[in-house]
């Protein structure tokens, strides 16, 4: 009876490892699957029912809709006494306004933080750090006093006027993350060629940190386009609506909603998030793995 050899022993060994890494990585696969189902039922939902009659989304248990309404996109788009079109208008000026903003401001100060040396840095640093653990809402009401002073409430100044002074302390700190990796030999090679530094910002640490720039572009973009409360409180006229502060117009307080429609609504003011996303998505992985927030 031939015996096994060492080597035959080493061979049925690799391919039993081989066996279980492979059954490992299905199960792996297969629960990765059934997460990302659950996560996108919603939207999957929510894409349904702007193809259903009012009458199907919430009585019919089906996904798949018994007949298609195409029509709720285009009366959706017209269904309020004002065109989507100004709303859609509406936020993209208050979005775009808000990301230049961000970036350039929070870019600024991280570059102070990260780079320059300054009385009370320590203190200035810790006091910004902390305003990132007051919530939104305490400084709502001292907010509105101080905009309804200035005669900014009815008017998108109080929505793009902060962006452009720092007050993310969030991009801040993910931006000052990103500056510290860069190698100081270069600030000091700039400053023996004569730079001043905001030359050093404009010409070495600008160009060099664009994927912390975009990481901070998206999250922005995107909180700035979801953002309810906001243009909640400080916008009255219809014609100044943005997007979301539409989708509820859509909701009656008669109890008539039309939300057929504002599914449709719904599905067409999420497209520019994820075409932003998809078009950066790899700026932003690797703004995030380099700032150290992973």
């Amino acid at each position: 009876m031939p015996t096994q050899t060492t080597a035959d022993i080493a061979h049925a060994y690799r391919q039993e490892k081989a066996r279980r890494a492979r059954r490992a990585g299905l199960l792996k696969h297969i629960f990765l699957i059934a997460t990302s189902l659950v996560m996108v039922y919603p939207l999957i939902w929510m894409l349904a029912a702007s193809l259903k009659p009012d009458n199907q989304i919430f009585g019919d248990l089906g996904l798949w809709p018994s007949q298609f309404q195409w029509e709720n996109y285009s009366e959706g788009w017209n269904a309020l006494p004002v065109s989507f079109t100004t709303f859609f208008w509406n936020s993209t000026v208050v979005t775009v306004l808000s990301v230049i903003g961000n970036v350039i401001s929070c870019s600024f100060a991280a570059y102070a933080f990260a780079r320059l040396e300054f009385t009370g840095k320590t203190i200035w640093f810790a006091l910004m750090m902390m305003t990132l653990m007051i919530p939104y809402h305490v400084v709502l009401i001292p907010q509105y006093i101080l905009f309804l002073n200035l005669g900014w409430v009815d008017s998108y100044l109080p929505l793009i006027v902060p962006k452009f002074l720092a007050g993310d302390a969030f991009f801040i700190f993910l931006m000052i993350q990103f500056f510290r990796q860069l190698p100081r030999e270069l600030d000091e090679a700039a400053m023996i060629d004569g730079c001043s530094p905001f030359k050093i910002y404009w010409a070495i640490i600008m160009p060099l940190s664009l994927p912390a720039m975009a990481t901070a572009a998206i999250f922005s973009f995107i909180w700035t386009w979801e953002d309810f409360l906001g243009p909640l409180v400080y916008l009255n006229d219809m014609k100044d609506y943005t997007v979301p502060l539409a989708l509820r117009s859509f909701i009656s307080t008669d109890g008539v909603s039309q939300y057929g429609p504002m599914f449709a609504m719904s599905i067409l003011s999420i497209l520019p998030i994820l075409l932003f996303f998809l078009i950066f998505q790899r700026l932003i992985i690797r703004g995030i793995a380099m700032s150290g927030l992973k």
